[in-house]
Parts: C-alpha cells; structure tokens; sequence
C-alpha cells in the first residue's frame, strides 16, 4: 500500500511541510507577540498622559490621529516602492525591518523619560519656559515622531513579508492567530497594567522598548525570505529628477485604475469609523468619572471576547471571503453605535455600549485582515498597499483633529463619538457594496484575478 505524500504548500519558491509552516508560524507570531506589545500599550499610556498633562482634544487628536498617518503618507509609498525592488540575501523586507527596530525601542524609552526631562527644561527656561506641561508635552511630540517614523518604516512592509512567505490557503487562519495573540497581550496589559500608568509609566515604557526591540528582531533573523523575480529596470534618472519619476510611476501605477481607488477606500473603512469611539473613549470614560481600572477592565473584557472568536473568524473569512464577511460585520457596528449615542448615561450603559464597539470593531478588523491580500497585485504588494495607507491616513490626518476640536466647542460632549462613528459606519457600509458589485463582476471569490 503505497504512502500518501505529504501536503506541502507553496508561496513563490517557498515550499513549506506542515512542520515548516508550524515553525514560520511560530517565529512569525512570536513578532506579532512583540509588536502586539507595543501596539496595545503605548497609545494606551500615552492617551493617560497626554491627559494627565493638560493636552485638549485637539491636541489629542493630532498625536493620535494625525502625526502618525502624515509620516505614513510621507515615507510608506516610499520605502514599500523600494522595498518591493529591493534584493538581497537578507531579502526585500527583512531589512526594511531590522533597520527602524533599535530606533523605536529607544524612541519608546525616551518617551517614558519625557516628564523627567521637561520639568528639568522647565526650571533651566526659568521666566521663558512655555510652562512645565507644555515643556513635557513638546518632549512627548518630539520622542512621538521619532517612534513613528520608525513604525512607518517597518509597518509599511510588515504586511509584504506575510504577503511574500505566508501560503495563501492559509492567510485567513493565520491573522486570526495573529488577532489572538495581539488580544492575548492586551488583556494582559488593561487588566494589569493600565491602572498603573500614570504612576509607573517609565517603567512600562522601559519595558516594552526592551521587549518590543528583543524580540521583533529576532524574528527578522528567524524568518527567511524566497527568491524574488529581478526587480523592474530602475529610472535612468538621479537626485530630484529619479524621485519624481519614481513617484510619478508609483502614482500611475496604483492610483490609475479606479477599481483599486474603491479598494483602498474600503481598506481605510474600518479604521476611519472605529476612529471617533478609539481616540476619545478613555477622555468619555473620565468625563463619566470611571475609574482607570474600570475602564481597563472593560477593554479586557472586549478583548477576551475578541480572543475567543479571533480564530473562527479568521475560518469564516477563508470560506466566506472578507469582504462579505466585511459587510455584515459594518453593518451590525452602525446599528451599535446609534444605540449607544442613544442610550449611554452611566458607567454600565457606557460599558455595555462600549464593549460592544470593541468586540465589533475588533470583528471587522479580524475578518478583513486578508482583505488586501485577496484583492491587490501579489508582484507589487507592498506598493498598492502602501496607496491604500495612503487614503486611511488622510483620512485619520482630517478626522481626529476635526473631531477633537468639534469636542472642545461642544464643551467635551463625548456622546457625539458615537453618533460620527454611526455616520462614518453608513457611508463604510455603502463602499463595501459597491466595492462587492466591482468584485464579483471581476470573478468573485472562486475566479477573481486582481486587474493589472
């Protein structure tokens, strides 16, 4: 009785057993681990400060929402076009990783000494300080921009090394896994952790710089890339005149075909309605006088649901597609957030409201992970990726300030979070479908070919 062979899968001149999937599995999570720390708790730590230390909702807004998306939209269409071209032995992403990481980790560091340093520049500019809050709160910006532009750099191409060395048979399970684990971290650090921040916040910085740098380059070492199609002729041209047609290239290419302009519309969906809720909602817990602690208690709480249906949302996407799976979840997000615009009045309406959003929120993001790399070029990835960060980024850049300031004149009504976000979700709602009615004129799940 002859033996049946052993399933392999293939991504470009990868071939993976299913213990080498385990172990590329492994290493890549691993990253996510680290990232995962990173991501749930610096925002986190630095909305409580920025809180702490006088910052408006303005001021807020522009941290949160608008610095890091203008440094995407300056250097991520950048770094993924040279990134898709690029070849070495290390890879075309590796490098784009390994690179940015030591520089964030010390930007994470820094930002934790920030209080320390401007109430010393505060008492060195004696009568020309701008004021002690203001001194900490410029330090906080500065140490901000460092940070994000080095999480630019790696975020611009972390997606394309999952593109290029995850089989796609499996890129639907495997961001689940990925939505797990960042879950797992998170309900580590609201439970634990968050009640802490404004008293050990240099320790939780310290902390996650070392961990985050540690253990995210040591998944670039781990993770090994294939072999990659020669890269197209570069531009005769140099200086000024090679970067202007490399950008003019960039824009031809991924803004040309109007299909690809509903794609990224639909990719910055879920981050543009989940925004007004995302960037407010620790300043509308302590308008309803919540504890910290609560507060954390009920993200852990959304997490811990999120956690338990992170992987058969990841299976329901693989058999359904994300971008119906998209339209259902959207759907049920703007119903929540109309009910809770209506119906929040105290700190268990405002969880239960609230909760919901997370677990919501947290559903569309997990269900359409791979939306990006269902629909765009696999060949050039990177760079329609990297177009699609572009739209989002606009967006956050015109949303959080606009929201922010709108709050300040409304003498900080936080319940209008939650009706933008119903507005934004509707307008979502309607780019998905017309989104839906292009995708499966182009062949649907079963015979869709992303247009060149």
């Amino acid at each position: 009785m002859t033996r049946p062979p052993n399933k392999t899968w293939k991504v470009g001149t990868l071939t993976y057993t299913t213990g080498g999937l385990i172990v590329l599995f492994i290493w890549l999570l691993w990253g996510d681990f680290a990232w995962s720390i990173k991501d749930r708790s610096i925002g986190a730590v630095m909305s409580v400060l920025l809180k702490k230390y006088g910052a408006s909702d303005l001021l807020n807004g522009i941290f949160m929402s608008s610095i890091p998306p203008l440094i995407s939209i300056v250097l991520g269409p950048i770094v993924s076009y040279r990134s898709d071209r690029y070849r070495s032995k290390w890879g075309r992403r590796i490098p784009y990783l390994l690179i940015p990481t030591p520089i964030a980790a010390l930007a994470m560091i820094s930002l934790g000494f920030s209080p320390f340093i401007g109430r010393e520049l505060h008492s060195l500019l004696g009568n020309y300080s701008p004021g002690m809050n203001n001194c900490i709160l410029f330090l906080f910006g500065f140490f901000w921009v460092i940070f994000d532009i080095s999480m630019t750099i790696a975020n611009s191409v972390f997606g394309g090394l999952i593109n290029d060395v995850v089989p796609v048979e499996v890129i639907g399970r495997f961001f689940g896994a990925f939505r797990a684990i960042s879950l797992f971290v998170g309900i580590l650090f609201f439970f634990y952790v968050i009640n802490w921040s404004e008293t050990y916040y240099l320790e939780i910085f310290l902390t996650v710089g070392v961990l985050f740098g540690a253990g995210f380059a040591l998944m670039c070492i781990k993770v090994k890339e294939g072999e990659y199609p020669p890269p197209p002729p570069p531009s005769t041209q140099t200086g000024v005149s090679g970067f202007l047609d490399a950008a003019k290239t960039f824009f031809i290419e991924c803004f040309g075909k109007p299909y690809y302009l509903w794609v990224f519309a639909a990719l910055a969906v879920g981050t543009i309605c989940s925004t007004p809720v995302n960037l407010f909602s620790y300043f509308y817990s302590n308008s309803l006088s919540i504890s910290l602690q609560t507060y954390g208690d009920f993200i852990g709480v959304t997490y811990i649901c999120s956690l338990i249906l992170a992987y058969p949302l990841g299976v329901l996407a693989d058999r359904f597609h994300p971008l119906h799976v998209g339209i259902i979840v959207i759907f049920l997000y703007a119903l929540n957030m109309i009910l809770g615009g209506l119906f929040i009045h105290n700190v268990w309406t405002f969880g239960v409201a609230f909760i919901a959003h997370g677990v919501l929120s947290g559903t569309y993001f997990t269900t359409t992970a791979a939306l990006g790399q269902k629909l765009l070029p696999r060949a050039r990835f990177a760079e329609y990726a990297s177009a699609a960060a572009i739209i989002a980024s606009i967006c956050s850049i015109i949303s959080g300030p606009l929201i922010g300031y709108f709050l300040d004149q409304t003498n900080h009504n936080y319940r209008y979070t939650f009706y933008i976000a119903f507005g934004l979700s509707v307008l979502g709602l309607g780019v998905l479908l017309v989104l839906n009615r292009q995708f499966m004129a182009l062949g649907g799940p079963k015979n869709y070919i992303a247009p060149e």
